[in-house]
């Protein structure tokens, strides 16, 4: 026991390793972080900060990318949830092929789709727009919120919904008030993941903004200059793209916990 005590300290130590050092990284200098190897800055600075919230095209990156993962989420699980209860309730000619062929849509890699999606962007005018970049995103999270919440609906026992409608429920009230509370564990779930996609996704994001929507994974790849990489405010850049993590994780913690030992995840 005290083995394995001390071998999952050891892995959470070397998990938490990388983010200590991006941290340790965005309170020093340049000079300091290139030139000289230590554990804890020397020359403390919020020099890499302060550049962020100056400058607007660095915040505003922050501001875009949560504007469109939010609305990404909302109607990725909108949409996914009547979608994932015809799947778990209903049986009808094709029904597993057409579950097959959604969930193979999440499969393929973004840079199939980025040809097609810039070309018709470009044509209805949704480049560089947060709809625009939320709705691509739909592609791959739609798949994955019906995989898992089909997961947990084909755990509700039916009699559930037979009973509702001898009560006298009409399908909307009955889905509403009484299966979704049901399974809010699945719903924090997918909701995570549909966040954790879109928050991270570079390619599409990149590729169908340009200034009014330019997520901050697109705007980081630009501290590269002349003079070479500005290490410290990459790395203060990276502190705060964990932070819309860290505090969606905090909130549906449970939700997970519990999703993952019942669900499909």
């Amino acid at each position: 026991m005290k083995l394995r005590s001390v071998l999952l300290v050891i892995y959470l130590l070397l998990l938490l390793l990388p983010i200590y050092w991006m941290l340790n990284m965005s309170f020093k200098e340049n000079e300091e972080i290139t030139g000289l190897f230590s554990l804890w800055p020397h020359h403390f600075t919020w020099a890499n900060y302060g550049v962020i919230f100056g400058d607007a095209s660095w915040y505003t990156g922050y501001i875009n990318s949560l504007i469109y993962v939010g609305i990404n989420t909302l109607i990725s699980v909108t949409v996914a949830l009547p979608a994932a209860y015809a799947f778990s309730r209903y049986r009808f000619l094709g029904d597993r092929h057409m579950f097959f062929w959604l969930l193979s849509n999440r499969m393929a890699p973004p840079a199939v789709f980025l040809l097609p999606f810039f070309q018709f962007y470009s044509t209805v005018g949704l480049m560089d727009t947060h709809i625009g970049v939320a709705l691509a995103h739909m592609l791959f999270n739609v798949p994955l919120a019906v995989w898992i919440l089909e997961g947990f609906m084909s755990g509700v026992p039916r009699e559930i919904d037979e009973t509702a409608y001898i009560d006298g429920y009409s399908f909307p009230r009955f889905f509403v008030r009484v299966f979704i509370p049901l399974i809010r564990s699945g719903i924090g779930v997918t909701a995570f993941f549909c966040f954790m996609f879109s928050w991270v996704e570079l390619l599409l994001a990149r590729t169908l903004t340009s200034v009014n929507a330019k997520p901050i994974v697109a705007i980081m790849t630009r501290t590269v200059s002349a003079a070479g990489m500005d290490w410290g405010v990459l790395s203060a850049a990276g502190v705060l793209t964990l932070i819309p993590g860290a505090v969606v994780i905090w909130f549906v913690r449970n939700y997970i916990a519990r999703g993952f030992a019942l669900g499909r995840v």
